[in-house]
């Protein structure tokens, strides 16, 4: 019972909005973080929508703008 129940949360956190998944991220230069990106960093997406982020380092926003 316990895998069906970890299973469908799964299933509804890759159906929130805005979830790019860890590949996207990464191939971007970013990292998956869950809670809140580290100083010097940027939340750029989420890697599963709400908990798990997306962060980038400010410095490579800065020099590619």
């Amino acid at each position: 019972m316990g895998i069906v129940v970890l299973i469908l949360i799964f299933i509804s956190l890759m159906q929130h909005g805005g979830a790019q998944g860890p590949d996207a991220c990464n191939h971007d230069g970013g990292l998956c973080r869950v809670g809140n990106c580290i100083s010097g960093e940027y939340l750029a997406q989420y890697c599963f929508e709400p908990i798990i982020l997306c962060c980038k380092n400010l410095s490579s926003a800065t020099t590619k703008s």
